[in-house]
């Protein structure tokens, strides 16, 4: 890998790292090769908001940078009849498209298998629910405004900037992405300092906390609900405190709620 490119004094923004050589594997091998209970609660949150639509209900959901985490993607298998996974790093698309191409490594059928259990509305495969998936190699930034019914990120803001304006800038363009009275699911990991992947060099974060996300979130949406995830033991300490996870609705130009949701399944 090279060596990060000098930046001006001040925190450490996006455009300073490296994301086309991010340690996938090694990531993966930090992070996603067993169900962790962090790993559980994120599933569960998400289901919930999933389960909240008839099949395929919802014609376009994005995945707001999308990195090499499946999960988020099976999620979305049975709501969603196109998935948009847009991820900058070419390490990354090169792993996903070959998840895609040639099917998800073994390790991502216990996932899945939790999945399903939690929404039987999914597909019975994991290569099933992912053929829904596709993976757009681009800079999230770029997206265009109002474009999708349902956007979900991942561990993404807090965790390529150090830079809490760019923080927030990123929330309010992933906010952005989603029409008015449009859905969001999201999951933060929690005053996120700078961090090491593997042997790779360290890697921005943005510490951010609830109290930071209602501010950033609040007076651009309704519905927000955020939920505390304690620590996790098992997985590696990065530095952070736990996570908080997000749902929430994009303010509707007419006050009236999307058709389309199931009733009580939330």
């Amino acid at each position: 890998m090279k060596e990060p490119a000098e930046h001006p004094p001040g925190p450490v923004r996006n455009d300073d790292a490296d994301w086309d050589h991010w340690p996938v594997q090694d990531y993966l091998a930090e992070n996603y090769r067993e169900i962790h209970p962090c790993d559980a609660a994120v599933i569960r949150h998400h289901s919930a908001v999933y389960r909240r639509f008839a099949p395929g209900s919802i014609a376009r959901s994005l995945e707001f940078g999308a990195g090499p985490n499946l999960y988020p993607l099976m999620l979305a298998g049975a709501a969603s009849r196109q998935v948009d996974a847009v991820e900058r790093s070419a390490a990354n698309v090169a792993y996903l498209t070959g998840q895609l191409r040639h099917g998800p490594d073994e390790s991502w059928q216990a996932f899945y298998a939790f999945c399903r259990e939690l929404d039987p509305a999914l597909p019975p495969t994991a290569t099933e629910a992912l053929a829904r998936v596709r993976v757009l190699h681009d800079d999230v930034r770029t997206l265009p405004a109002g474009t999708y019914e349902l956007a979900s990120m991942n561990f993404v803001a807090e965790s390529i900037t150090a830079d809490f304006e760019e923080f927030a800038q990123l929330c309010h363009t992933y906010l952005a992405t989603v029409r008015p009275g449009g859905h969001l699911v999201a999951s933060f990991m929690e005053n996120m300092p700078t961090y090491r992947i593997g042997t790779a060099p360290e890697w921005p974060g943005c510490p951010v906390d609830a109290t930071v996300l209602r501010e950033v979130f609040g007076p651009r949406t309704d519905e927000l609900v955020l939920t505390h995830v304690d620590p996790d033991p098992t997985r590696p300490d990065y530095g952070d405190t736990g996570m908080v996870l997000l749902r929430a609705r994009t303010v509707a130009k007419d006050g009236k709620a999307e058709a389309g949701l199931r009733n009580d399944r939330a």
